[in-house]
Formats: structure tokens, C-alpha cells, sequence
């Protein structure tokens, strides 16, 4: 089993080169089952509408998660009870619309594949607390039993905390790949009880900007420059980054795993 887990995608730099590459990618490495962190992928860098989504899906994605930003778009409140594949943190309120995890399958086999979708506590806003919801997500996906692969994406703002989640599944899922601070670390890894790990698979987008976000404008803002405008993405050429997992049928846990960073000023 293949598994691509690709960063935030970040306004319509990153959709292009979603649009562009993410055919060429599943065929060369034979992919079966392809997630995307959608939150930053309508134009203005904020959210995910409908048509945005459902264009990831026509081009060959299998689920999407997000975090922080899930309800920019206040469209997204009534399409995504709807759509199943469209995933936000398992540990917003209880009443909240959506499913922060769920179940899902692939064409042309048999195995189910469980994804969890977690957002951190530390300095974002304020939910739940990821451990506890966490701890009961644990009882409901137990690998080789009710689910064949296990795959967590953590949007989280700190490295520690992203860390700790990863040994707390370390054993019990196929891998936990970290989302939300748009710079892939090269901390790729399989944990010692066979989970895939890296604390965060950086961004679709383009890195010649401040996370994402046009540079010029982002430097107005730190400079307290009164011609500074709301944020706005940066619109040249996207880097594709992000993780391929290699997971065994027998165990549910992984055997190998890839940094993939393609296009873009981040290519070298």
C-alpha cells in the first residue's frame, strides 16, 4: 500500500500545481490512496469552498483534511455534512458540523483505511483537548480489526506537541504527519514501534513569500506599514511538498517512507 499525504495547499499557486503535478506523482509512484490538507486552497488563501474541493476530488484525491481555517468560507458549514470526504479536527465541540475522522476505501480492493483529522491546543484557537479526544479516537480505529491503515493528520503550531502526539499512535497507526506551519522539516522517519512520522509536511505553495502569503505585503505588516493590506497569497510557481508512506497489508504499519518536494523555488 502507497499512501501520499501532501501539506496545506495554499491559494491558487498551490491549486495549479495540485492540478499540474498530482496525476504525474500517483502514476510514477504508483499511489492508492491520495490525502491533501485543503484549509489554505480558496483564492485568497482562507478556507476551502465547495467548487475548490470537488475539484481536488475529480482530480484523483481521496480525502481531504484541514484545521484552523476550516470555517473561513461560511459556505463550508453546509457542504460538509454532505460530503463525507472533507474532514475537520476531531476535536472541535461536540455539535459541530462535519466529522473530524472517518473511514474510507479504495477502488479495486478490499482495504479500509481510517483518517483521523486532530488540531493542537498550543497557541491555536481554543477546542478541545487533542489528547483526550485523541485517546477515544484510539479505541475506535484498531488496526488489522475494524481498519486496514491508520493515517493522522495533526495540525499544530509546535513542534513538541506534534512530537508527543507521534509516539502517543507510535504502534497503533500507520503513520502522523504534521500540518499547519507551511515548512517541511526533514525530521522524516518511521517511529520504533513502525509509524511513519514528520513533524510537519510543509505547504503546496509558493515558498518565495512569507508562509505562503505574499512577502512584500507581509513585510508592511511587520514593518507597521499603513499601506499594508489583509493577507494575500503569493501567486508564482507552487512547490509540492509533502510525504509518501509505504505501509504493509499485514500490519497496517509502515515499511518505508519519502519526503516529496517537487517544483518551485523549494525544488533544489
Amino acid at each position: 500500500m502507497k499512501i501520499l499525504m501532501l501539506g496545506d495547499v495554499v491559494g491558487k499557486s498551490g491549486k495549479n500545481a495540485i492540478k499540474k503535478n498530482l496525476s504525474k506523482i500517483i502514476n510514477e509512484n504508483k499511489i492508492n490512496f491520495k490525502i491533501i490538507n485543503g484549509e489554505n486552497s480558496s483564492d485568497d488563501g482562507r478556507g476551502i469552498t465547495k467548487l475548490d474541493a470537488e475539484d481536488f476530488f475529480e482530480q484523483g484525491v481521496d480525502v481531504i483534511t484541514s484545521g484552523n481555517h476550516i470555517w473561513d468560507k461560511k459556505e463550508t458549514t453546509d457542504f460538509i455534512n454532505k460530503e463525507k470526504r472533507l474532514l475537520r479536527p476531531a476535536n472541535f465541540p461536540d455539535g459541530t458540523p462535519g466529522n473530524g475522522y472517518g473511514i474510507f476505501s479504495i477502488k479495486n480492493n478490499n482495504f479500509k483505511i481510517g483518517v483521523i483529522n486532530l488540531m493542537g491546543n498550543v497557541y491555536m484557537r481554543k477546542t478541545e483537548d487533542v489528547f483526550d479526544a485523541a485517546k477515544k479516537i484510539k479505541e475506535k480505529f484498531v488496526l488489522k480489526k475494524n481498519v486496514d491503515f491508520i493515517l493522522v493528520d495533526f495540525h499544530g503550531e509546535i513542534t513538541s506537541e506534534k512530537m508527543a502526539i507521534g509516539h502517543f499512535f507510535d504502534g497503533v497507526t500507520t503513520c502522523v504527519v504534521g500540518t499547519h506551519t507551511h515548512v517541511p522539516t526533514a525530521d522524516t522517519r518511521i517511529l520504533e514501534k513502525g509509524t511513519a512520522y514528520q513533524t510537519d509536511i510543509g505547504m503546496c505553495g509558493d515558498y518565495n513569500s512569507v508562509i505562503g502569503m505574499n512577502k512584500e505585503n507581509s513585510l508592511k505588516k511587520f514593518l507597521k506599514d499603513s499601506n499594508a493590506t489583509t493577507h494575500f497569497p503569493a501567486e508564482k510557481e507552487a512547490t509540492i511538498s509533502g510525504i509518501i508512506i509505504e505501509a504493509d497489508h499485514k500490519t497496517g504499519l509502515a515499511t518505508k517512507v519519502l519526503r516529496i518536494i517537487r517544483g518551485g523555488s523549494l525544488n533544489i
